[in-house]
């Protein structure tokens, strides 16, 4: 699965990724950020999400565009043991890509072309 983060450069975009927990038993997860650009994506709500049995829980992925390259990393979300139950580790593909560029500023100034 591949999550998109598309928009303006410097602009912040937030991705929640809704699991789902169909048993019957509590659920845990850790979340690790790996891959080239993984230090520019973040996960500001924290790295683990439990998930109650047959309910859902969210996870939040926070990415700030600065460079016009495309950025990719790696979510992996790895379970932790709760009640003596594993859940399946899951992985996810995060990009991004610069839709516009807005100038933050304009700047006049006045200079001869060529000089002697």
């Amino acid at each position: 699965n591949t999550i998109e983060f598309t928009g303006a450069l410097h602009a912040t975009i937030v991705k929640q990724l809704r699991l789902r927990n169909p048993s019957n038993s509590t659920l845990a997860y850790s979340a690790i950020l790996a891959g080239r650009d993984a230090a520019q994506f973040s996960l500001p709500k924290g790295n683990t999400v439990s998930i109650p049995a047959t309910r859902q829980g969210f996870i939040t992925v926070e990415f700030t565009i600065r460079f016009l390259r495309p950025a990719e990393a790696v979510l992996l979300l790895v379970s932790n043991k709760v009640d003596g139950i594993d859940g399946a580790t899951m992985t996810f593909s995060l990009k991004s890509e610069v839709k516009n560029i807005e100038p933050h500023g304009m700047l006049k100034c006045r200079s001869p072309c060529y000089e002697m």
